[in-house]
């Protein structure tokens, strides 16, 4: 009998393992198998080196590479810096405050709507240049300069810190919110350090272990991007993950293995950039261990915390110009350079683009909604059989939660791509949600599992005490008490589920189209009305959830105090 509740009880963390683990490592052979020859499908039935000979000879090859590396852990060391900088300098104040509340809804913010809205912004014909032209330039026409796409990915890299820098914040935010973590700042004011000293020398090592996977899989994802480096990114050549889809997309079959090896290299390439990572994480841990001992107390720091503070303000306008500016040139009817506004106005085009993209709206949703639930159901199942078992979640439980996001996208999807194809799933429904689970999960999972881990046990306790059977108590009392944890879960997820691009993309075979597929495609080239349209479309889900997530809390807890939204 025990034996039957003990494979009953594991059977969450049974279907996790199948969901994440088996997927990725299933995908990486089928990305395997064809980099090296062998794709009976299409004829190929023995091993060869021929696909990476092809692949070496390909021209610009090499700075595709280091584009994706450079660019990627560039991106992402800045957007880490600036994080520790602000939470040093500023945590604990009123500006803290206000401004999480800016960043937190920034979250939600797809990837491609974000690029497409600072594309919008810092373009030769953006508005940056608008609002200085022409009294201040001379320019009655857009200056012939290289500003996006530029060969350095400089775009590139500001679109990726605009859209980093919210979640490694929201992750940090959730580090600094573990019990007696404010002890280590009182303790760090009484031996005289300063604020961002205290931060980095005492509270720092103490939480970033827990934003340290977080921060690897922002890594991961920088440098095999596909959505913001085609919207941002060189052209001439652009990064290797968008050259990639576009040779498994080519019309000679014979491309996909190349493109299989070429996922291989990718791979290489993320792998590089996390081990470089890791070195600069052990080079910066022993300068910080000199600092220790010092016995610096730093605190002449005006200079030093404002210099934190301005890179988050900068990022926060950025963001907020961009999705304005969607707002905008979704309404616009003529806008025609130097005029900062648009001389016309008309909503015709909005309504038109609206019954146009009905169908890929519709799948958007659908798609959202169902992997939200399914994602916050399993990791609600999965929490409270652990917690059940008196299990924690272990280190080799979250290596598999969150190898989705260790391993580049396009590494292990052309393999799963494949997969499906064999057994005839590609371009389902069915198969684009099982992608799209595979990524909304783990971000479900980061949502929910620290509430969960605040819950106070001896609620449980007093009602089992008392007979209360184990279904009742999830619930009667620990989901009314997760309530609001579970609807920003939920509205996350969603958010994720949006926002996947490449996913889409490949397991959808075109048969499947959302609105962040139809975005990409009309920002590199089309109407920019429409182009607009469609990003801003995409905020439409995350936007309902997040504003159901902070009504319902207040509504069903109006005459309970503690559990209102102001809490």
């Amino acid at each position: 009998m025990s034996q039957a509740t003990g494979l009953r009880l594991d059977a969450p963390t049974i279907l996790v393992t199948m969901l994440l683990a088996g997927p990725v490592l299933a995908g990486l052979a089928g990305t395997a198998l064809p980099a090296f020859g062998f794709l009976p499908v299409l004829g190929y039935e023995q091993f060869s080196l021929a696909p990476f000979q092809q692949l070496i000879e390909t021209p610009g090859l090499a700075t595709s590479a280091l584009l994706s590396l450079t660019t990627g852990l560039t991106a992402s060391l800045i957007s880490l810096a600036i994080v520790l900088g602000f939470t040093a300098g500023w945590s604990g104040t009123k500006t803290f405050q206000r401004l999480t509340r800016f960043l937190s809804p920034l979250l939600s913010v797809p990837h491609a709507a974000a690029a497409i809205g600072l594309a919008f912004l810092i373009a030769p014909s953006g508005f940056l240049v608008r609002l200085v032209s022409p009294w201040a330039t001379g320019w009655s026409r857009p200056p012939d300069l290289l500003i996006l796409n530029d060969p350095y990915g400089v775009a590139m890299t500001v679109g990726l810190v605009a859209k980093e820098v919210p979640f490694l914040f929201l992750m940090t935010l959730a580090a600094l919110n573990r019990p007696r973590t404010q002890d280590f700042f009182k303790a760090g004011a009484g031996l005289g350090y300063g604020r961002m000293a205290t931060f980095f020398k005492i509270v720092l090592p103490q939480i970033y272990p827990m934003i340290r996977l977080p921060m690897l899989a922002v890594v991961a994802y920088s440098t095999s991007v596909v959505d913001v480096a085609t919207i941002l990114g060189p052209t001439t050549p652009p990064p290797l993950a968008p050259r990639l889809v576009s040779w498994m997309n080519d019309p000679d079959l014979a491309k996909r293995l190349m493109a299989s090896a070429g996922a291989l290299l990718q791979l290489a390439v993320t792998v590089s950039a996390l081990v470089i990572y890791l070195c600069l994480e052990k080079l910066a841990s022993a300068l910080a261990h000199r600092q220790y001992q010092s016995g610096s107390r730093f605190r002449q720091e005006s200079f030093s915390r404002l210099g934190s503070l301005l890179p988050m303000l900068l990022i926060i306008i950025v963001m907020v110009l961009s999705l304005c500016l969607l707002a905008i040139w979704s309404a616009a009817k003529s806008w025609w350079f130097p005029a900062v506004l648009p001389q016309a106005w008309s909503l015709s085009r909005m309504i038109e683009a609206i019954q146009m993209g009905s169908g890929s709206l519709v799948a958007t949703l659908l798609l959202a909604l169902v992997s939200a639930l399914l994602a916050t159901a399993l990791t609600l199942w999965l929490l409270e059989a652990r917690t059940h078992r008196n299990l924690a979640v272990t280190n080799r439980l979250k290596s598999y939660i969150f190898l989705p996001l260790l391993v580049p996208q396009i590494a292990f999807l052309f393999g799963l791509q494949m997969l499906f194809l064999v057994f005839g799933m590609s371009g389902t429904f069915l198969a684009v949600l099982v992608s799209h689970l595979i990524f909304v999960f783990p971000y479900a999972f980061l949502a929910l599992s620290d509430p969960w881990g605040q819950l106070d046990p001896r609620y449980a306790r007093a009602a089992r005490s008392i007979g209360v059977s184990r279904a009742k108590v999830f619930w009667k009392i620990q989901l009314p008490l997760l309530l609001r944890p579970v609807l920003v879960t939920l509205a996350v997820a969603a958010a994720v589920s949006v926002g996947q691009y490449l996913p889409t993309l490949m397991i959808g075979a075109g048969r499947i189209v959302t609105i962040t597929t139809e975005s990409v495609a009309l920002a590199s080239g089309g109407s920019r009305q429409f182009a607009a349209l469609y990003a801003l479309l995409q905020l439409v889900v995350p936007l309902i959830g997040f504003l159901l997530a902070a009504l319902v809390p207040s509504l069903v807890h109006r005459n309970r105090a503690a559990m209102r939204l102001e809490k």
